[in-house]
């Protein structure tokens, strides 16, 4: 890869970088200058804003790889999912900290930077986004990091030893 395409591709490789679309909001991964879902497309030139995906999102389709591409022949199996993001758009990427047979379509993801090959022994190493279960204490999507809900008809004193 060329020392221009690499520093190119930096914004959306380690920070998922998209654009959003002043006109109709939509929201784009890789990002883009104009709007392809706009009718007039000539009107979102200029109005495309720069937009930070938060990484959130559910497995939409995935397939387990057990006969991997070179450079990968360590890591088979492994699940490569498309990932439908909170914002809208569906990334692809490689499902880890999970094993396979455990990955299903719903899945609760969240980016994660990692790894994602070495060019020769002694070459550059590419990182990127990879997802990661989604660690969450609540069932109820958007709630993260709150304690579960407590059964009806607890006492108060019952709800400090929980």
């Amino acid at each position: 890869m060329s020392v221009a395409r690499f520093w190119r591709e930096t914004p959306r490789r380690y920070n998922l970088g998209g654009s959003r679309c002043g006109v109709c909001e939509t929201v784009y991964f890789p990002p883009r200058s104009v709007c392809p879902t706009c009718p007039h497309h000539r009107q979102t030139i200029e109005k495309m804003a720069p937009f930070q995906l938060s990484g959130d999102g559910t497995v939409y389709s995935f397939t387990v790889v057990h006969e991997a591409a070179e450079g990968f022949e360590m890591q088979v199996p492994y699940v490569v999912a498309l990932v439908k993001t909170v914002e809208g758009p569906i990334l692809t990427g490689q499902v880890v900290d999970v094993n396979p047979p455990e990955v299903t379509i719903g899945l609760r993801v969240r980016a994660t930077f990692r790894k994602l090959r070495e060019e020769g022994k002694a070459g550059v190493i590419h990182y990127g986004y990879k997802f990661a279960p989604a660690v969450d204490t609540d069932p109820v999507p958007g709630r993260r990091g709150t304690a579960p809900p407590v059964p009806s008809g607890t006492k108060e004193s019952d709800r400090a030893q929980a």
